[in-house]
């Protein structure tokens, strides 16, 4: 049976390298990039445990199956477990998912390194990386299924981000409109400045992302904010 320490070592071995949305064929061992962080995670578990998890179709053939954050977001939910993002930050081998903001939309996974770090292809700016789960929003951990876990744990004190504006939250309208005139300077069209943040701010934001090399998720925190020049 494959173990979290074993995904982890895997994991390191391909920092540093390209960030870019392919599809990586699950089975091919000497694969080292481009990476997406989806890809990323499932090539890791198909190399692992042998399982397709996370994918469009987790039954076609490993060198054709799409990994996708919202495909995690419904295996999660159905095969192995969800757990608490502290717990998870504290198991060597676990992952973390932020949900995408809707059905084609981008989320966010990585691994975690038992230590509140994480390996991660984070985004065309900073590529595969090692970083942290702190001060970052999480909406689940996850332990796959057929892969050995030391759940004995003692879960993790995470530190939440100080604010992170995204849908479905109860957002600052003002704040809000700020993003939405910030996206206008610079071009991308937000929708109407109402201080809404739907699906089209949403978009936008992915957009804003996608150009500035950050990761797309659509989500204004603290690195989105910074490069859009203002404040949370």
């Amino acid at each position: 049976m494959a173990t979290g320490e074993e995904m982890v070592t895997l994991a390191l071995k391909h920092v540093g390298e390209q960030y870019e949305n392919v599809l990586v064929p699950k089975n091919n061992a000497n694969w080292h990039g481009p990476w997406d962080c989806a890809e990323f995670m499932s090539w890791l578990v198909f190399q692992g445990a042998g399982i397709l998890y996370g994918c469009l179709d987790d039954n076609a053939k490993p060198a054709e199956a799409d990994a996708y954050t919202g495909a995690w977001r419904r295996d999660s939910a159905n095969r192995g477990k969800r757990i608490e993002v502290n717990k998870a930050a504290a198991i060597v081998g676990a992952f973390v998912l932020r949900f995408p903001p809707g059905p084609g939309k981008m989320g966010h996974i990585a691994i975690c390194d038992g230590d509140g770090g994480t390996v991660e292809a984070k985004s065309h700016k900073e590529d595969v990386v090692k970083d942290v789960v702190h001060d970052r929003r999480w909406d689940t951990g996850i332990l796959i299924p057929g892969v050995a876990y030391d759940e004995s744990v003692t879960p993790l004190s995470v530190r939440p981000p100080t604010k992170v504006v995204h849908m479905g939250a109860v957002n600052d309208p003002n704040l809000v409109r700020e993003i939405q005139r910030a996206l206008v300077a610079a071009r991308i069209d937000p929708g109407p400045v109402d201080g809404k943040y739907g699906p089209k701010t949403t978009a936008a934001v992915a957009a804003f992302q996608r150009v500035n090399g950050l990761v797309m998720d659509g989500e204004v925190g603290p690195q989105t904010a910074k490069v859009l020049g203002i404040q949370l």
